[in-house]
């Protein structure tokens, strides 16, 4: 692959909760001038199918998803994502997981909306439902609804804390990151530790973990990311190459709903390639 590749390894569409559908989304990629773009949408495969059938000419796409997990080494449980590329997605074990995962979370978006009903505020579960348009339904879609009622101007602000970051925010159901890796690299998959120094999100987990991740299966590090300070980067980067991990980069775009746009930040050809060379589940889709 040329040097002079644009390589997004993480992006999000109406499957979970983005705001472009699949297809949409890769047309985008393709005039935002990427050469390879990852789809990986929260706990779902159900944007892949939609996603190659629309694949523009000139671009690839990596199959993938952002698996919801925790670490439970410290009380409370620090919440973090796993990036999962080209794996199997007929996988019996990941798919009862991300089922499990998929089902908690629409049951906590609805005692959300419970919760927020009980206060008299005016949003509808089965609106909610309808915008979600049959991908996972997450608090973005639950932030939606609350501008629509013209009670925040922004996602952004419905993630305050008197909204869904913390006053009308419930914990859901997570994988234990430990067996996301080994489901992921059972099912034939590369894990990517997304976003790992995000401290402006929450928590972070200290670097000892990311070391014994490492040592389960853990292939990679999220480094260039707009979560990250360029310190969080480089800190990121010197672990990575502390313990031989890949390094990827991307834009974590979700359309809409974040100010980021496609191809923001990108994953070097190298990077790219060795997680291809991985990889023994699904490979690459390139359109003809």
């Amino acid at each position: 692959m040329s040097a002079a590749a644009r390589i997004d390894l993480h992006t999000h569409s109406t499957a979970s909760d983005g705001t472009l559908g699949p297809a949409e989304l890769v047309r985008a990629a393709a005039a935002a001038g990427l050469d390879v773009v990852a789809l990986t949408d929260h706990d779902t495969t159900a944007g892949w199918e939609p996603a190659v059938a629309a694949l523009p000419p000139g671009l690839t796409l990596i199959r993938g998803a952002e698996l919801s997990c925790r670490w439970f080494g410290v009380e409370p449980a620090i919440p973090l994502h796993l990036l999962a590329y080209l794996f199997d997605p007929t996988e019996p074990d990941l798919v009862a997981e991300l089922a499990r995962v998929r089902r908690r979370r629409e049951e906590r978006g609805e005692r959300i909306v419970r919760l927020l009903q009980a206060d008299g505020i005016p949003v509808s579960w089965s609106e909610i439902l309808a915008g979600a348009a049959g991908g996972t339904v997450g608090r973005p879609h639950i932030a939606q609804a609350l501008i629509r009622a013209g009670l925040v101007a922004t996602t952004t602000e419905a993630f305050g804390p008197r909204w869904l970051g913390e006053r009308y925010r419930l914990p859901k159901e997570d994988i234990d990151v430990f067996r996301a890796v080994a489901l992921v690299r059972a099912a034939g998959g590369v894990p990517v530790f997304a976003h790992p120094r995000a401290s402006r999100r929450g928590r972070i987990v200290p670097d000892q973990l990311i070391v014994d991740l490492a040592a389960a299966g853990l292939a990679g590090l999220e480094a260039d990311h707009e979560d990250h300070s360029p310190a969080e980067r480089e800190h990121v980067r010197a672990l990575a190459a502390e313990l031989g991990l890949l390094v990827t980069g991307s834009s974590d775009f979700h359309g809409t709903h974040k100010t980021v746009r496609l191809g923001a930040f990108t994953t070097a050809p190298g990077a790219y390639e060795r997680i291809v060379e991985l990889a023994r589940g699904v490979t690459p889709v390139a359109s003809s």
